[in-house]
């Protein structure tokens, strides 16, 4: 056989074979709704039916815990470990993050109750349609107002509403962040900023109510993935923290109580090569005809010249389809991406082509994105290794 010429391309990855998230049945925007129904929130509908209601509930929510991860490392967090195979409900399998695999649009699902084409937060970087450029939705960069872009209630403002007892323990940082407000927001917030101090308090915010909705948060776990990378000596120190902190938690649990231990993505490792990383700014086939690049390295919205759509999509297909799911957006939706439904709001948030990672591959921008070009770990796209988290459960 003879070899690939520079304008022959591989046939495309077919769209259809993407691992889609399993909204409405098993993601994380089903996990919150399914808990509050169970304490008798009106609104909320359960839809992950392995789960038990529990009169008291507490989410410990640690970033970049993936299902992949945590299973390749049981001598490191051997508590977390021990709770494997009763994950979702007994069944010892996973739930899916939502598409995409990214901090911002993950807890916008958690809070929300909503996949990501209804909550409005649908990438790490998207356009705003109202200012042509780019919003960071994690950094909330540059800022526009909260509700106008997410203005669903969460479901911690429902189950506050009913009565129940609720509260947020995280770092202090993030209380007045946008995204608390229009994801987390509902009940007290309780800034701390020791990891133990956390677990020490949400079990004390667990037996302040009848009924009690607790959320807990730990974010270094995935810094230091991004940094050094999964399994790196830090990321491993990291994740024997965090399993300490678990069975602290759980070792306080008041009775009538269940805690879900989960994440809002895996992460990959990506080699420092020109195979595997692809910098679109040194890229003139994948520059031509796009307006803005949004998203991040392994889930890309691509925002194309008004009437040069057809072209990038083609372009983008050809030169990455092998290694990428390639999709406008009408193909994006229409497979579920983003949910089964899209609102009218967030539709032009979508890139006009979206990209997501199939192989161990970045399409990074060294001139526009420095920092995040240089990162080792990352995440965003729906393999196994970002899409799958675990729904670790410790009942009292």
């Amino acid at each position: 056989m003879s070899q690939l010429s520079a304008w022959d391309h591989p046939e495309p990855l077919a769209l259809d074979t993407a691992p889609l998230p399993e909204y409405g049945t098993g993601s994380l925007a089903d996990l919150l709704p399914t808990l509050a129904a169970g304490m008798g929130v009106p609104g909320p509908t359960a839809t992950i039916e392995e789960l038990t209601a529990a009169d008291r509930v507490c989410v410990f929510l640690i970033d970049g815990l993936g299902w992949e991860q945590l299973r390749a490392h049981t001598d490191e967090a051997p508590f977390l470990a021990s709770l494997l195979g009763g994950s979702r409900g007994g069944t010892g399998r996973p739930l899916t993050a939502g598409y995409p695999a990214t901090t911002a649009t993950s807890l916008a699902s958690v809070g929300t109750g909503l996949p990501p084409g209804a909550h409005g937060l649908p990438g790490y970087t998207v356009r705003d349609p109202a200012t042509g450029g780019l919003m960071n939705q994690l950094r909330w960069q540059p800022y526009t107002d909260p509700r106008a872009w997410q203005p669903y209630p969460t479901v911690f403002q429902l189950a506050h509403a009913a009565g129940v007892h609720t509260a947020q323990v995280t770092s202090p940082a993030f209380e007045h962040t946008p995204l608390t407000k229009i994801a987390l927001s509902g009940g007290r917030f309780h800034g701390r900023l020791s990891g133990e101090d956390r677990m020490d308090l949400a079990a004390e915010q667990l037996a302040a109510g009848d009924r009690s909705l607790v959320y807990t948060y730990y974010s270094e776990l995935d810094g230091a993935g991004h940094r050094y990378g999964v399994a790196s000596d830090t990321w491993r120190g990291q994740l024997m923290y965090v399993d300490r902190l678990a069975q602290r938690l759980a070792e306080q649990l008041p009775p009538r109580s269940a805690l879900y231990v989960t994440a809002d993505h895996g992460m990959v490792d990506v080699p420092f090569d020109d195979e595997h990383r692809i910098d679109f700014d040194t890229d003139w086939e994948l520059r031509a005809g796009v307006a803005l690049l949004g998203g991040e390295g392994r889930a890309r919205h691509v925002y194309a010249v008004p009437g040069a759509e057809s072209d990038v999509l083609t372009v983008w297909r050809e030169v990455l389809g092998d290694r990428f799911w390639v999709a406008s957006r009408d193909e994006a939706i229409a497979a579920g991406w983003f949910g089964p439904h899209i609102d009218e709001r967030v539709y032009p948030r979508l890139g006009d082509v979206v990209a997501a990672a199939h192989d161990d591959v970045l399409i990074i921008a060294t001139e526009r994105e420095p920092k995040e070009s240089a990162l080792v770990g990352n995440h965003g796209s729906m393999t196994p290794a970002e899409q799958l988290v675990p729904l670790l459960e410790v009942r009292s």
